[in-house]
C-alpha cells in the first residue's frame, strides 16, 4: 500500500475517533442535542463557530496526509514536517477548530455544561501539546520544528501567512 493511501486511511480512521469522539459523541451524551430556547444571536454565533470549524478540520487532516505522508495519530506520524495550509497561521489548527465546534455547540444548543466541556477538552489538548506533542516534534524534526514554533504561533492564528519552506 503506498505512503500517501495508509496516511489517508489512518488518517479518516483517526477523525472518526478522535474529533468524532470530541465533537461528537461527548457532547450527545451531555446533552442528547436538546436545545434550550434562548438567545437569537447567540445560537447563529453557534451555528458559525460550528459550519467555520469542520471545514478547518477536514483541511487539517488533508495536510497531514499531503504533505506529511502520514496521519495527526501518535501511532502513525508524519514522515514530514506539516508546515503549509493553515498550519502557516496556527501550529494547532485541529485543536482550535474541535474547540471552537464544541463552543458553538454550547452557544447553539444554550448548554452550560459544554462550555465546561470546551474548557476541559483545551486544557486536556494544551497538556498534551506541551508535555508530549512540542517534545516529540523537536527529537523528530529537530531544527525545523523548532523554526517553525519561534515563528508560527501555538493556539491564535496570525493574519499574516507565513512563508514555509517546501509548503505548497
Amino acid at each position: 500500500m503506498k505512503a500517501r493511501t495508509r496516511a489517508a486511511a489512518g488518517s479518516a480512521l483517526f477523525f472518526a475517533v478522535a474529533p468524532g469522539i470530541a465533537a461528537g459523541l461527548v457532547p450527545w451524551l451531555l446533552t442528547t442535542w436538546q436545545a434550550y430556547d434562548w438567545w437569537l444571536p447567540a445560537r447563529v454565533a453557534g451555528a458559525l463557530l460550528i459550519l467555520a470549524g469542520v471545514p478547518v478540520l477536514v483541511h487539517a487532516f488533508v495536510r497531514f496526509v499531503v504533505e506529511g505522508l502520514g496521519t495527526p495519530a501518535p501511532v502513525a506520524p508524519p514522515e514530514r514536517l506539516v508546515v503549509g495550509g493553515l498550519y502557516r497561521y496556527v501550529r494547532n489548527p485541529m485543536y482550535v477548530a474541535v474547540a471552537a465546534t464544541i463552543v458553538g455547540q454550547a452557544l447553539l444548543l444554550g448548554r452550560v455544561v459544554l462550555f465546561a466541556w470546551a474548557a476541559t477538552f483545551a486544557l486536556a489538548v494544551w497538556s498534551f501539546v506541551h508535555w508530549y506533542e512540542e517534545p516529540t516534534l523537536h527529537r523528530r524534526f529537530g531544527a525545523e520544528y523548532d523554526e517553525y514554533r519561534r515563528t508560527v504561533p501555538a493556539w491564535w492564528p496570525r493574519l499574516r501567512r507565513r512563508a514555509a519552506r517546501g509548503a505548497r
